[in-house]
């Protein structure tokens, strides 16, 4: 029963990192013109720059930016997300924004996908026997 649980939040936690990272990068192919010509003007006039709303864990104001622009269902799949890679976004120090998201998300899916599998089949009613 409990390694039943385990499995299934693994699996929900796995799903939802999954989805809002594809979301992410669909959000960035589509915006990566946009977003070099905002470089680039950011560059001309330095107080100009606005932050990304796709960040891992944003701020309160980067999160009500992110509130307007995506739909309930994404906002939510997002927020869920924020939780799951909170712990580890200060691992990364880098201006990359793939590599802001990429890595927390990485080791988030590693933790709750991999991990909490591995600690379900050890659990009374797990897989391993």
């Amino acid at each position: 029963m409990i390694a039943r649980a385990v499995m299934w939040v693994s699996t929900i936690a796995a799903l939802v990192l999954v989805a809002s990272f594809g979301m992410f990068a669909i959000d960035q192919a589509q915006d990566g013109s946009k977003q070099q010509v905002a470089k680039l003007g950011s560059e001309i006039e330095p107080g100009a720059a606005q932050a990304n709303v796709n960040q891992a864990d944003p701020s309160p104001k980067t999160e009500r930016e992110r509130e307007k622009k995506h739909g309930d269902v994404r906002e939510a799949i997002d927020d869920v997300d924020d939780v799951l890679v909170s712990p580890f976004t200060g691992v990364v120090d880098s201006s990359s924004i793939w590599t802001q998201r990429g890595v927390p998300t990485l080791i988030a899916f590693l933790l709750f996908a991999v991990a909490l599998r591995i600690l379900a089949a050890y659990l009374p009613g797990g897989a391993r026997r």
